[in-house]
């Protein structure tokens, strides 16, 4: 697979809506001429949130997004010869554990976002210049006040007295980190409106940063930012510590400027091409190749779900109930290399990012988006919360939440937990699917060599036969087989859990089948 691709997806993924974002609502105009008055001088933490409340009762007016000739249209290998000077970082040589780089505008990034610091309680402009990046066409540098596309942050997260990069805002609402040792695999967003929905999907905009200076020895950094779009203004405050998990606070305060049906919060976005239990439609030498594997969910009722991704010929739309959730996120279990075997992509490396509530968020749904996609390049599954009553036009809404970023869920489970889902044809019979879980973990470690296991499948269309629970000693845990036969279904949903004579002692699997 050509390293290139993975280059080019990085940057256009987290872009893919900016234009759709900065076109709705009329001619653009710059963020600085319109509605972001407030946003220098004292600085608390209602500054923002009194800026997104001004915002949300005036029409919308997207940020200028005018660039010179030279800058109109550039590819992706102009826009990536465009590299900022790491001698030039925001707070480089003031020894802090953080320092901060921009990204310029062009390509995919026309918006201009404005970017401030604060210390001392009072915020300033960060200001622009060309200088502050090196070309690989001089023809490309251009002296005009051009303004910032998005920030990285940098941090000394794997070797003592080496800044690398750990978190990114770029391109819409979207944002992505890492945790020690990791590579960049999926993406969060700050708000997600109308994902899946055939009349098209609102992609709300990150117009501005405020970064608080942090002090000498402090190793968590402070973001704030300031949500907009024609639907919905938003503040939003991250306080974030980069370690073997990254951790991230958010605190967000939205203002609806319309009705609100479909809102996503705590989004994440990633990519799922194909594994074991998808691999029909996918003709490549690999094992696998996903950013995350499942969708996990931990239930208000204290259920422990878990349900495997696909990537279906048709888009797929699931909807998981529950009152005051615990958390959800998209996971990456596997963790060798030889479950990838990609020397470029490492997606044993790609972080799983779990979204832990804070607070009671009531009734609602778990939302999971499946879009099929025909190569790795593009991002095709996307997860939320949405809640049950929708956002309504002039109130004002609270959502409290963690994220950890790392190399799986952040809390641990006595349950059994699923270690593989394989799907297959059945042998003489071209109607069945043969399916195979694996459950492996805590409970093996103490339960009698004795114990009496079974498994009942069930599936809300078409018929299981042929169950079959066994041990599989090269996991020291259970595997069940069974065929599933659709009928004439076009689409099931299958569950499985693990049980012994006392109950389930496994969390639940789930799986979504169309033909």
């Amino acid at each position: 697979k050509v390293s290139s691709n993975v280059q080019r997806r990085g940057v256009i993924r987290a872009g893919a809506g900016v234009t759709l974002a900065s076109l709705v609502g009329g001619v653009a105009r710059k963020a600085r001429a319109e509605g972001l008055s407030g946003a220098t001088g004292k600085f608390d933490d209602s500054t923002v949130i009194q800026i997104a409340r001004r915002l949300a009762n005036a029409e919308y007016h997207p940020p200028g997004q005018s660039l010179p000739k030279a800058l109109d249209n550039l590819t992706f290998d102009q826009y990536r010869g465009i590299a900022y000077r790491p001698d030039r970082a925001l707070w480089a040589g003031d020894n802090l554990a953080f320092d901060v780089e921009f990204f310029p505008r062009g390509f995919l990034y026309r918006p201009r976002i404005e970017i401030y610091e604060v210390k001392d309680g009072q915020s300033g402009v960060v200001p622009y210049s060309a200088d502050l990046f090196t070309y690989s066409d001089p023809a490309l540098r251009v002296t005009d006040d051009l303004g910032f596309a998005g920030v990285r942050f940098r941090t000394a997260i794997n070797t003592p007295g080496v800044m690398e990069e750990f978190c990114v805002f770029l391109g819409a609402s979207y944002f992505r980190a890492v945790a020690k040792g990791q590579d960049y695999g999926l993406s969060a967003r700050g708000f997600a409106n109308g994902t899946g929905d055939p009349k098209g999907e609102e992609f709300a905009l990150f117009r501005a940063f405020w970064l608080e200076k942090p002090q000498p020895g402090v190793q968590s950094i402070v973001v704030h930012a300031l949500l907009d779009s024609p639907a919905v203004t938003g503040a939003f405050r991250f306080t974030i510590r980069p370690g073997d998990n990254t951790v991230f606070d958010v605190q967000t305060t939205l203002f609806p400027r319309t009705k609100i049906e479909q809102s996503g919060i705590a989004p994440l976005t990633g990519m799922f091409y194909f594994d074991v239990n998808d691999h029909n439609h996918v003709d490549d030498w690999r094992p696998a190749a996903h950013d995350s594997e499942a969708l996990q969910m931990w239930t208000g009722a204290d259920q422990q779900l878990y349900r495997p991704l696909r990537n279906p010929l048709d888009l797929q739309f699931s909807t998981f109930s529950d009152v005051s959730p615990r958390g959800f996120g998209l996971m990456q279990r596997r963790r060798t290399f030889q479950d990838f075997e990609d020397l470029a992509l490492h997606y044993e490396k790609r972080p799983s990012l779990w979204i832990e509530p804070i607070g009671d968020w009531g009734a609602g749904w778990v939302d999971l988006v499946e879009i099929p996609t025909p190569n790795e390049v593009n991002d095709n599954i996307v997860s939320f919360w949405r809640p049950k009553e929708p956002l309504r036009a002039g109130q004002e809404y609270h959502f409290t939440y963690r994220m950890y970023w790392g190399w799986d869920a952040p809390f641990p489970t006595p349950l059994a937990r699923i270690g593989a889902t394989r799907v297959g044809s059945v042998v003489d019979n071209n109607d069945a699917r043969f399916f195979a879980i694996d459950f492996m973990g805590t409970p093996f470690e103490h339960l009698p060599k004795d114990t009496h296991f079974h498994v009942t499948p069930k599936t809300s269309a078409g018929k299981i036969q042929n169950v079959v629970v066994e041990p599989n000693p090269a996991i020291n845990g259970i595997r069940t087989t069974f065929e599933f036969v659709p009928g004439d279904a076009k689409v099931a949903d299958l569950s499985a859990v693990l049980e012994t004579d006392s109950g389930p002692i496994s969390e639940q699997w789930l799986y979504r089948w169309t033909p």
